[in-house]
This record gives C-alpha cells, sequence and structure tokens, in this order.
C-alpha cells in the first residue's frame, strides 16, 4: 500500500506491477560517467593513451545482482571488437562479456578472481577487466558516449 501511495505521489501509474516500478527505478538510479564510452551490451571503456580500461557498466551489474564469479581472458589474448572475452556469473545468471574494442589484453584484474563483487561496488573503479592494446583506436569513436547510453538504458 505504501508503494502505491508513493507512485501516486510521484505520479507513477499505480497499477503498475511492484517488477515494473522497481527496474524503472534501478535504471534511473545506475551511474554513467561522462568520460566513459559504452557498448550498447553494457560495457565501457576509457582511453588511456594506446591502452583502453574495459569494464560492465553500473546498469549491467545492477542487473546482474550480486556477481559471484569473473572469468577473464589471458595477459596476451586477442580481443575483437562485439566478441566475448569473459563471462560474470551472479546469483542470478551467467552473462557473456562482450569486448567494446578490439586488441591485445596487456593486463587482467586479478583482484576480481578473490574478490569478484568488486564488480558491483565499483564498476568503474576497482571493478574494472581488462586493458587492452588497442589494434584500431577508431573503434572508441563508434560507441556511445555517456548521454547516448542513457538514453539506450531507458528502453
Amino acid at each position: 500500500m505504501a508503494l502505491r501511495r508513493f507512485a501516486v505521489q510521484f505520479g507513477l501509474r499505480a497499477q503498475a506491477p511492484v517488477a515494473d516500478l522497481a527496474a524503472s527505478w534501478g535504471r534511473a538510479f545506475a551511474t554513467v560517467l561522462p568520460e566513459l564510452k559504452y557498448a550498447k551490451s553494457h560495457e565501457w571503456a576509457k582511453s588511456q593513451g594506446d591502452v583502453a580500461v574495459v569494464g560492465i557498466s553500473d546498469h549491467a551489474q545492477g542487473e546482474l545482482g550480486d556477481v559471484v564469479y569473473v572469468e577473464l581472458p589471458e595477459v596476451g589474448a586477442t580481443v575483437t571488437k562485439g566478441e566475448t572475452f569473459g563471462v560474470v556469473e551472479s546469483v542470478k545468471a551467467a552473462s557473456d562479456v562482450y569486448s567494446p574494442i578490439s586488441g591485445e589484453v596487456v593486463e587482467i584484474n586479478q583482484a576480481l578472481v578473490d574478490e569478484p563483487a568488486k564488480v558491483n561496488s565499483s564498476p568503474y573503479e576497482d571493478g574494472w577487466m581488462i586493458k587492452v592494446k588497442l589494434s584500431n583506436s577508431g573503434e572508441l569513436g563508434d560507441l556511445l558516449d555517456s548521454s547516448a547510453y542513457e538514453a539506450h538504458c531507458q528502453h
């Protein structure tokens, strides 16, 4: 009943199922950083010269729930834009992680092996996954900026 009053107070449809309301609230509160580029599959990339740091977005980790396992590629592996490079398992599901850019993996976040929940608590800082030496820096331009990604998450 309190949820229904809250919904009416803020102009939400009172007859909306709780799951619909919770899903829309979750999207509204996901953090999107303006300095990052985003893939429609919810990975992000941050350019640092000829290397990009890659992880999953706050929106993605919120949808997954509590992350319990992260599988990452080996250093030296080649990743290709749009192709799978790892897996994130949560209490809800397992999900492939796709590379937003192409290149050679030069570092992995080894801390995620022991503490995969860093993906939840700090998706843009401590929860990064891989660092990739870019083979085509132009691919960064194909990714969504923060405004376009926020719009994408609304759908």
